[in-house]
């Protein structure tokens, strides 16, 4: 199975997201991944969806969002081509006396220690997924007591594959 990351620049209205999602749902495809934020102009939001399948699968769900009314522009963000990037808070258990391992290995990572409780320590991490998946590895031999990762959002490298809104019928 290939994976596919698509940037969904949608209609920034009510009930936008249910949509997208409830094609993929209504189509048995699965989201590996979905994060959605308003775009600079305030009318539109950008999607990013990690999504995986056969080549014709993975046509046939770019094919169906464009379809979609709330949908304005489709593109594969391709490998080499784009900057992906995920966040990602953890909480650890750790004694005062374990804190220094803590923060030497937040500081190979560049993460930053946003809390510190008496007991624990929250950490954030920005990066790709092999960065994350190496951090949360080396954490291993702590406890970790609540880890959430926003999922991954990207962008396409360079100017000339941005999303031009003046090619686009703003009036639906």
């Amino acid at each position: 199975m290939k994976e596919r990351i698509l940037s969904i620049l949608v209609d920034n209205t009510a009930g936008v997201l249910g949509r997208i999602s409830g094609l993929f749902s209504r189509r048995g495809y699965n989201i590996d991944s979905l994060t959605v934020g308003e775009t600079e102009n305030p009318a539109f939001s950008r999607m990013t969806v990690v999504v995986r399948g056969d080549d014709r699968v993975l046509d046939q769900i770019e094919r169906q969002l464009e379809k979609l009314e709330d949908v304005r522009s489709v593109k594969v963000l391709q490998h080499g081509k784009r900057v992906c990037r995920e966040l990602i808070l953890i909480t650890v258990a750790v004694t005062p006396e374990k804190r220094p391992e803590i923060v030497a290995i937040a500081d190979i990572f560049r993460a930053k220690i946003v809390d510190v409780g008496l007991e624990t320590m929250m950490i954030e991490l920005t990066g790709n997924q092999n960065k994350m998946n190496a951090f949360v590895g080396l954490l291993d031999g702590y406890e970790i007591l609540e880890m959430v990762r926003t999922g991954l959002t990207g962008l396409s490298r360079g100017a000339e594959d941005m999303f031009d809104e003046s090619d686009m019928d703003l009036e639906g």
